[in-house]
């Protein structure tokens, strides 16, 4: 199946599709997936849910408040349903796998429920709602990568794009439900991502971030089961594309990282020097419960390669403050780690028991409600004081940045990321989305650079 390259729908599309996408990049790369599918069947994607003949909500199940934000928008497309019976809600994605049940059971407006491994299903699944049935499919695949069907890009800047490399996840971390609402991991083949981001290229895309719950473990397999193509193989595959094509990738799991892969960021300067490298706690015991397979030292022994082999790289983080049996001293050392680290950015969070997870079995969730909140405030306050100490050292300097579009404040000025993934912005002039621009730093905040255009970069020259 082939879908369409951007947000051009055939003329023929004589059906509205409305989607509501929640949760990670991921989950915005599927729903570009279903949009695709939709499409051949005669529906085009809109922005207006009252125009909607179908209303898809892409669901994520990482967290427990990402879930009650669900049940909160589903409750008031109640008046959508009332005036217009025809209507078609469906959920989709990990919470429908993981709630298939309760989502029929407590919201009756919901008629198709739809697992991430069953998009293809969805037109089948949509005949059987409109012969007055509910419809649900669920299962997970060993095979499933999407990897023929070319995705709508939704909301696209057509300047930046997403390309899933890989599904599901085999790490099997204790907190985390992905690997039983995504199943275990199987990777695409190189040719049909490589010629994913060709074609995204000749279409004017700059920029192309590959996707995976953990694609450093990558791997395309010939039919012996030998690896043909690892990550950094990949990652040089997309890269030799073009010289003007940026590379970036998400998610890494800091196991898997290899000095391969750290080598062949050095070779290309189109792959960006960021590495997001999801911690999750400083402490060694904390880290044995999680199931991470690494300790501290480990941790500050691969930090301090990363910095070795990329002296400039950017690096981010996931934390969990007040996972099970964490004590005050063992938080402290995630505290120091962060000190240690000096992570650009980072994502934290309260721990949010999963059920169905090893952790959820295994281990009582203990922690007190005010305790996780302390945790986690003294965690944002460091990693607060990390990221403007770092983004001042980037006063002066110069950064390569590609514009991705005018500023969310004010069209005077443009917007766009440097090579280490911190957001820049600058004086519009006259410059446009999709050029890259040398901005010299002049002042900083925590979240962001500013500063001015001092050339316009040429990459034929």
């Amino acid at each position: 199946m082939r879908g369409v390259l951007a947000d051009t729908i055939p003329e023929t599309a004589t059906r509205n599709l409305y989607i509501e996408t929640y949760g990670c990049a991921m989950n915005l790369a599927d729903s570009e997936v279903v949009a695709s599918i939709m499409a051949d069947k005669g529906f085009k994607t809109t922005q207006e849910m009252k125009d909607a003949d179908v209303i898809f909500v892409n669901t994520c199940a990482i967290r427990d408040n990402a879930e009650s934000h669900v049940w909160g928008r589903l409750k008031e497309m109640r008046p959508y349903k009332r005036s217009n019976p025809g209507l078609i809600i469906g959920v989709l994605g990990c919470m429908a796998e993981r709630l298939k049940t309760q989502l029929l059971e407590k919201e009756q407006i919901i008629d198709l429920i739809v697992g991430p491994d069953a998009y293809r299903d969805i037109p089948q699944l949509i005949t059987q709602v409109e012969e007055g049935q509910k419809a649900v499919n669920v299962l997970l695949s060993r095979e499933e990568t999407y990897a023929e069907i070319t995705p709508v890009r939704l909301s696209s800047n057509g300047v930046t794009a997403f390309i899933s490399i890989m599904r599901g996840c085999d790490n099997m971390c204790s907190f985390c439900v992905v690997p039983f609402t995504r199943g275990r991991e199987r990777s695409r083949d190189s040719e049909s991502i490589v010629n994913e981001a060709r074609e995204l290229y000749t279409a004017g895309y700059k920029e192309v971030s590959l996707l995976g719950q953990n694609v450093d473990s990558y791997k395309e397999l010939d039919l012996e089961g030998n690896i043909i193509c690892n990550f950094a193989q990949l990652l040089e595959k997309v890269a030799l594309i073009a010289p003007d094509l940026r590379v970036r990738f998400s998610s890494s799991h800091p196991k898997d990282i290899t000095d391969e892969v750290l080598f062949t960021m050095k070779k290309y300067t189109n792959i960006c020097k960021h590495i997001h490298f999801p911690i999750q706690s400083g402490n060694s015991r904390v880290l044995a419960l999680m199931n991470r397979t690494y300790d501290n030292a480990w941790l500050k022994m691969r930090l301090e390669r990363i910095k070795e082999v990329l002296p400039n790289c950017g690096i981010s983080t996931d934390i969990i403050s007040g996972f099970c049996t964490e004590t005050e001293e063992e938080h402290q050392d995630t505290i120091e780690l962060m000190r240690f680290a000096k992570f650009n950015f980072a994502f934290m969070y309260q721990y949010s028991e999963r059920p169905g997870t090893l952790a959820a079995r295994r281990y009582a969730d203990d922690i007190p409600a005010e305790v996780k909140l302390k945790r986690l405030q003294e965690i944002i306050v460091v990693q607060h004081e990390n990221s403007m100490a770092l983004n001042n050292a980037e006063i002066g300097k110069v950064q390569t940045v590609l514009i991705e579009g005018f500023s969310k404040r004010s069209e005077n000025d443009l917007r766009g990321r440097s090579d280490k993934s911190a957001l820049v912005l600058f004086p519009a002039e006259n410059y446009k989305k999709g050029q890259y621009v040398k901005v010299l730093i002049e002042r900083a905040s925590q979240t962001s650079l500013f500063g001015k255009v001092i050339e316009l970069v040429d990459f034929n020259n």
